[in-house]
């Protein structure tokens, strides 16, 4: 059923879930392995958000979409886990594609709330994932975790010198979990794949995400140097071992 634009859900059977997909090889950081499975903290780099999305009582199910050829991901131990981690080894050619298959493969309720994380993300801590949920759990749209854009702005040409400065007033950098419902998320990137992240795509379909106040430590992971100051965040928060 739609009302303005918005399916109605049973809000007192919806569960919280987790998405995360993988299945790609992060080129930018330059290394034959893949991106997910370098060595952060004496665990590959998935590791992290994982151990952080399976630690939240308020999330039943973890699921990590794989690339159906991933040999990797079983030459780990995640039995610490349980049946609360579920691989899918169903991933895409594009995010929206790994997002996308897994929803489908997972068989959520279209009221079940899910929330997509970027594997690259280690330093998400439980306090981003309950203020998330707690913003969200009763809202129309869903929404992101997301920083104001702090750093001055600059749009270039294309021998790289400035153009002009951009305004920043109003921008902010989004992060992830991005979380919507499984039922509306589907139907956005069946509709739009070609995006970037969720909300764009549910931004696609006349709807407006809310945006979460996170903070700047909970950055994705996409140059070498990342690793370590993502190794330094993780020591201030206890390593998972």
């Amino acid at each position: 059923m739609r009302a303005n634009n918005l399916l109605i859900y049973n809000r007192a059977m919806s569960e919280f879930h987790a998405l995360v997909p993988a299945a790609g090889f992060g080129a930018r950081m330059g290394n034959e392995l893949p991106k997910q499975y370098l060595p952060l903290a004496g665990q590959p780099l998935i590791f992290h958000a994982l151990h952080t999305l399976c630690a939240s009582a308020e999330i039943a199910t973890v699921f990590v979409v794989l690339a159906p050829e991933d040999t990797l991901f079983h030459s780990y131990d995640w039995s610490r886990f349980g049946d609360k981690l579920q691989p899918l080894f169903c991933g895409g050619a594009t995010r929206a594609e790994s997002v996308l298959n897994g929803l489908l493969a997972s068989e959520l309720e279209p009221d079940d709330w899910v929330l997509v994380h970027d594997a690259a993300r280690p330093c998400l801590t439980q306090a981003h994932l309950a203020k998330l949920i707690a913003e969200l759990r009763d809202d129309e749209v869903g929404g992101i975790l997301a920083v104001p854009v702090a750093d001055t702005l600059k749009r270039a040409d294309a021998e790289g010198r400035i153009l002009h400065t951009e305004n920043r007033e109003q921008l902010w950098q989004a992060q992830t979990p991005q979380m919507f419902r499984a039922g509306l998320l589907a139907q956005a990137l069946q509709q739009c794949s070609s995006v970037t992240d969720e909300a764009s795509a549910v931004e696609a379909l006349g709807l407006r995400p809310k945006l979460v106040l996170s903070e700047s430590g909970n950055f994705k992971v996409t140059y070498p140097q990342d690793l370590l100051l993502a190794e330094l965040l993780l020591n201030q928060q206890g390593i998972r071992t």
